[in-house]
């Protein structure tokens, strides 16, 4: 009888649910899944990858265009080997390079105002005249042998000084011929000059413009009009 009602008392015993051992994790619920943001991702990813593309090909977008690498006076032109050289820049619609490829063409227009040297050249700096600085006159002289230095060029700054009769110049000068302390025009460029080679038979002479001062052309043109100018070279003063 004991036997019998132990195991009817056990069979009225509900079934409680098994509890969780320790350390074991219970099941995560299910993530919510955002497509929107996931696509926009990978928009981003695209549009970085696409500049960055871009910019590679635009960086590669260059072209050769002429350089000046030596001083061009107003009025000269442009010589390649003595005064321009090529040079590779990133191409740019807005600014006018002369393209390497135009040098011959731009050696038959001239300087409309002095070029320095190291610019890059663009096509606003030359024309089929040249245009001369504001206040400014250009005076041709031709000179004998004596009366300018023998390695005067182009873009040197000089003075001009009157030739005077009856004191002697010493070394280079003709007969007693000598100049006047006070100079004609103290500080000019040196525009032009006419190769000594154009001369059929060499004779020392040689012919130059220079860049004078308007209130000083009449009286280095009167005194050049008679061959009684001489030039020195000076230090360049800024004109």
């Amino acid at each position: 009888m004991k036997i019998q009602e132990r195991t009817g008392a056990g069979n009225n015993r509900s079934a409680a649910p098994a509890q969780p051992g320790v350390g074991e994790r219970l099941p995560a619920p299910p993530r919510e899944r955002k497509p929107a943001l996931a696509a926009l991702a990978v928009l981003l990813i695209l549009v970085g990858a696409l500049g960055a593309t871009v910019l590679v090909l635009r960086a590669g977008d260059r072209v050769e265009v002429v350089k000046v690498t030596k001083e061009i006076p107003a009025g000269e032109s442009p010589v390649e080997g003595e005064n321009i050289s090529s040079v590779m820049v990133a191409e740019d619609t807005s600014i006018h390079y002369v393209k390497w490829e135009q040098r011959a063409a731009l050696t038959k227009l001239k300087a409309k105002n002095t070029i320095p040297g190291g610019v890059v050249a663009v096509g606003e700096m030359f024309g089929a005249k040249s245009g001369l600085p504001a206040g400014k006159a250009s005076v041709g002289l031709s000179l004998k042998e004596g009366q300018y230095p023998s390695d005067l060029k182009a873009g040197d700054t000089v003075s001009a000084f009157p030739v005077v009769s009856g004191t002697s110049t010493g070394k280079g000068s003709s007969g007693s011929n000598g100049t006047s302390g006070t100079p004609l025009v103290a500080s000019a460029k040196v525009n032009t000059i006419a190769a000594k080679s154009d001369a059929t038979v060499s004779t020392g002479n040689l012919s130059i413009t220079l860049l004078v001062p308007q209130e000083e052309v009449a009286a280095l043109a009167s005194a050049a009009s008679e061959g009684k100018v001489v030039v020195a070279r000076v230090s360049d003063s800024g004109n």
